[in-house]
């Protein structure tokens, strides 16, 4: 796991988090920011994984 994984990993947990407690208080802005940090925190997943892919071919 390389840190474009982990920085992926943490950015798709920080997401949740926002998106949860933003439903739960009803602060739409919270939660769509939450819904963004997961969506990059998917970005981030497949970029590490494109990096393991080009390591691998290598």
């Amino acid at each position: 796991m390389d840190k474009e994984h982990v920085k992926g990993a943490a950015k798709k947990a920080e997401g949740t988090l926002k998106e949860a407690t933003g439903k739960a208080v009803g602060d739409k802005s919270l939660e769509m920011k939450g819904k963004m940090d997961k969506a990059e925190g998917e970005v981030r997943d497949k970029v590490g994984d494109a990096k393991d892919a080009v390591d691998k071919a290598s």
